[in-house]
């Protein structure tokens, strides 16, 4: 009996049928059609159509494991990373064994670059990517869905609301994750629901507790089931932060009303602004596995807030919008200065302090 069927990312039998429901999926083949075909043609549905659906079936048709797809994922970010970066460094790497299986645990900045840009380091580095833990809140278009599971992703199920049913779907969660990492499949997960806003990577303890559930199971002890979880902290740092303005509008909007209710397709377009938008240099640091001094969930987010903040890597955009003018040459303030020239005047301030928070945290002692 197949347990993790509802969440788990498909398996190779089933990806012929995933790519067949993209393919006579409308809404997806006119996405494609607005991005890569002119506007005039893009607009005429029942020309672009049939184009858009005979040139990815005689790409994709023969299509028949997880690992084509992730071959053409690995071509198109190719193209991105060449067109909307300056470039994508990492560190860390060299100190990892390429044949364990990690879970890492990373801050958060962007829907699906962040989990994307460190499987190509991983890629790069001859080392296998990871299975992506996603919410559930991101699968409301079908087509979504299908992209996100053809592509290594498992479901988190943030809808569940009874108690029951919260325990029942995170303890399915934690079973999934501690079954992929003994199987041999690493994992990202990031480490709080939903993406740092305001510039603070924080991990939430009741991410680790969530883990702990299964090895409360095995009925192991906190620290010794997080020695075989193999934690690393990842920190990711865009020059350029994806959806800044949105991200500000959000952070406004809650501060002055109180709340902020997401407008229907606001993620599907978060996603597609991220994707699109220039990011300048980003530098992911993978640290060192977390194997002791952690006998709690509050100790373990301590020391993984340690890691991702003490390898956080620091851009001319964290140090002009933190005022520390002198580190960063005349060209580099002058590019950032033009970009803030573009942010509505009501959100400067919150998008200034959105680059900032980074080095104010290195500064606290």
């Amino acid at each position: 009996m197949d347990t993790y069927a509802q969440i788990r990312p498909y398996n190779d039998d089933e990806v012929p049928a995933a790519l067949a429901r993209l393919l006579a999926d409308n809404d997806f083949i006119d996405v494609i059609a607005k991005y890569n075909l002119p506007s005039w043609l893009s607009h005429w549905s029942t020309l672009s159509r049939p184009l858009v659906r005979a040139r990815l079936r005689g790409k994709w048709g023969k299509f028949t494991s997880v690992e084509q797809v992730q071959q053409e994922v690995a071509y198109y970010l190719e193209i991105l990373i060449k067109n909307t970066t300056t470039k994508v460094t990492y560190s860390g790497l060299d100190k990892l064994d390429r044949n364990a299986a990690y879970l890492f645990i990373s801050n958060h900045r962007d829907i699906v670059l962040d989990p994307a840009l460190m499987n190509w380091g991983l890629h790069q580095h001859n080392m296998n990517t990871v299975r992506i833990a996603i919410g559930d809140n991101l699968l409301q278009v079908p087509y979504i869905t299908e992209l996100m599971r053809l592509n290594k992703s498992f479901i988190v199920k943030r809808s569940a609301k009874a108690p029951k049913e919260m325990l029942k779907a995170l303890s399915q969660l934690s079973n999934y994750i501690y079954d992929s990492l003994q199987s041999g499949h690493s994992i990202w997960i990031a480490q709080k629901e939903g993406r740092a806003k305001d510039g603070i990577d924080q991990t939430d303890p009741a991410l680790l507790k969530m883990l702990q559930l299964q090895g409360r199971k095995l009925k192991l002890p906190f620290d010794e089931y997080v020695r075989t979880l193999k934690i690393v902290p990842v920190s990711i740092s865009y020059q350029y932060e994806p959806c800044a303005v949105a991200k500000a509008k959000e952070l406004v909007h809650k501060r002055e009303f109180g709340a902020y209710v997401k407008a229907q397709g606001e993620d599907i377009a978060s996603i597609l602004e991220g994707i699109r938008s220039d990011k300048g240099h980003v530098h992911i640091a993978f640290g060192e596995p977390i194997v002791s001094g952690c006998e709690t969930p509050d100790e373990l987010a301590h020391s993984i807030d340690q890691q991702i903040l003490g390898h956080y890597y620091l851009h001319p955009s964290n140090y002009i919008a933190a005022g520390e003018d002198t580190k960063v040459s005349s060209k580099e303030q002058q590019d950032f200065l033009q970009r803030l020239e573009l942010v509505p005047e009501e959100l400067k301030t919150q998008v200034l302090a959105m680059y900032a928070e980074p080095l104010k945290r290195k500064l606290v002692p």
